[in-house]
């Protein structure tokens, strides 16, 4: 059941993010972090990434934010390995190794640094 609800917040989501574009859009909410400080967080440009990706332009996907391309295939293994974590304990116990966290965390602050460094 809970599978059904996700497939379809994911259509609906995705329908959403098809039809509007979030750069033209006041529907979708704006960074807070980047209002407030000017500087852009990690997951600036995400929105309009998955509006484009969701249009079959990839390079202009990978301009908006980069790590989406690696964070979504992530998010989605961890869920996964979640969902089996009493069949497969070893996937679940490799994906959440401490080395593992420690360095998704530290691509994520590079990513972060590098993005406002080189105006990415």
């Amino acid at each position: 059941m809970l599978f059904i609800l996700i497939i379809a917040a994911l259509l609906v989501f995705g329908g959403i993010y098809y039809a509007l574009d979030p750069s033209a859009s006041s529907v979708f909410p704006r960074c807070t972090f980047l209002s407030l400080t000017g500087y852009k967080c990690p997951g600036c440009g995400s929105q309009r990434a998955i509006h484009s990706l969701l249009h079959g332009d990839v390079a202009t996907a990978f301009r908006h934010n980069a790590l989406l391309f690696i964070a979504v295939p992530w998010i989605g293994l961890c869920a996964y390995a979640e969902s089996r974590r009493t069949r497969n304990p070893r996937l679940y116990a490799r994906l959440n190794a401490p080395l593992l966290i420690w360095l998704f965390m530290a691509i994520i602050l590079i990513w972060w640094l590098l993005r406002n460094i080189f105006n990415w």
